[in-house]
């Protein structure tokens, strides 16, 4: 079984960075994508950015030109990084697996969903 764990949430001030880390056990890196997404509270979840099983990547609209995603598959870790941060971007951020469809991760296959980190960003 998949099995995700993602840290590296935390208070950060606007225009501040952090790095979201997702470890991810029983996964293989080229036969699945795998994506971060957020939920901001009242609101739907939403992909942010994914890596597909290609080694291709995906950044989302909203986070284009602050967030980018990378992977050490050595150490079979998926991380975001995350800068500019806005007080819209506070939620919790995800990571999930995928089967590959493109360089997206859509939310309709995402199977299974890993614990969440909160990411807060406030002055």
């Amino acid at each position: 079984d998949v099995q995700l764990q993602a840290s590296g949430g935390g208070l950060v001030q606007p225009g501040g960075y952090l790095r979201l880390s997702c470890v991810v056990s029983g996964f293989t890196f080229d036969h699945y994508s795998i994506g971060w997404f957020r939920q901001a509270l009242g609101k739907e979840r939403e992909e942010d950015s994914c890596r597909s099983a290609d080694g291709s990547t995906y950044v989302g609209d909203s986070v284009k030109g602050r967030f980018a995603i990378s992977s050490d598959i050595a150490k079979n870790t998926v991380y975001l990084w995350m800068n500019s941060l806005k007080p819209e971007d506070t939620a919790f951020y995800y990571c999930a697996t995928t089967r590959p469809y493109g360089s997206r991760c859509p939310l309709f296959d995402v199977q299974p969903w890993g614990q969440g980190t909160l990411v807060t960003v406030s002055s």
